[in-house]
């Protein structure tokens, strides 16, 4: 269906990266969106990995200048864009030095789990919200891709669940086989500090924990690899919410 507003969020998105399913899935369903009519936007972390030079990234100064509370300390906000080569497509990118400057996604050099991917989530999460109703753009759709996006439904349904700006907005999911990273041990204690008591009882959280708590904050899941890991398929099996099978970028319009 044409003119919908449809704004996908997602931790990757070619050719920013290049190397994964998920990265090329993006691209090609906000393109396939992009040229059938619709009002098509993209929110991603910019990752310190992502070159600004290369794909022109610049600043948007009437949407930086937020400051985001994490577990009570103040983190400020950086909004860029830029347009996907070649095409008239905006993508946005959240940025923050203290989170996202780091030249790897989840590890360091020596590949230790950073200890506060977590946090950067919430960051993510609540950044894109913020800015979405700064645009003052109301998606008829969000479309989530990776972990980091899945921390967005579980805010928008329990912190902003008062908040009816996304009230009409259709949530879809789609599951991809990331690996299943640990996450701080404090986790639930940053979330109870926007009164999010999901992740309490959660004794070491990871990844896919994200991913499973925001299953029952979604109107459709969908299988993003065809094939999903043991923990995600017995996740996907269990919901009982609307979900489809795996659909690849062609096909993936009939859910919207």
């Amino acid at each position: 269906m044409p003119n919908q507003k449809i704004l996908y969020i997602t931790t990757e998105m070619f050719p920013y990266q290049e190397d994964s399913s998920m990265a090329a899935m993006v691209s090609k369903m906000a393109l396939k969106m992009h040229g059938a009519g619709n009002d098509v936007r993209v929110f991603m972390p910019r990752f310190g990995i992502i070159s600004e030079r290369k794909f022109q990234l610049h600043e948007v100064i009437r949407l930086s200048g937020m400051n985001i509370i994490i577990n009570d300390l103040d983190q400020p906000l950086i909004i860029k864009v830029a347009s996907l080569p070649g095409e008239r497509l905006q993508v946005y990118f959240i940025d923050n030095e203290e989170y996202f400057k780091r030249k790897s996604f989840y590890k360091d050099d020596e590949g230790t789990t950073y200890d506060d991917n977590g946090e950067r989530a919430i960051f993510f999460a609540r950044g894109v919200i913020e800015t979405i109703k700064k645009l003052n753009w109301v998606p008829d759709v969000i479309h989530l891709n990776g972990w980091m996006s899945s921390m967005i439904p579980i805010y928008l349904k329990t912190y902003y669940k008062n908040d009816y700006y996304f009230k009409n907005t259709k949530i879809v999911l789609s599951l991809y086989n990331e690996e299943n990273l640990p996450l701080e041990a404090d986790l639930g204690n940053k979330l109870k500090f926007d009164n999010i008591t999901d992740f309490e009882t959660v004794k070491k959280p990871g990844f896919q924990d994200v991913v499973v708590g925001s299953l029952k904050y979604v109107d459709v899941v969908v299988k993003g690899d065809e094939f999903l890991d043991g923990g995600l398929d017995k996740a996907f099996a269990k919901i009982k919410t609307e979900k489809s099978e795996y659909m690849d970028s062609q096909s993936i319009e009939t859910i919207y």
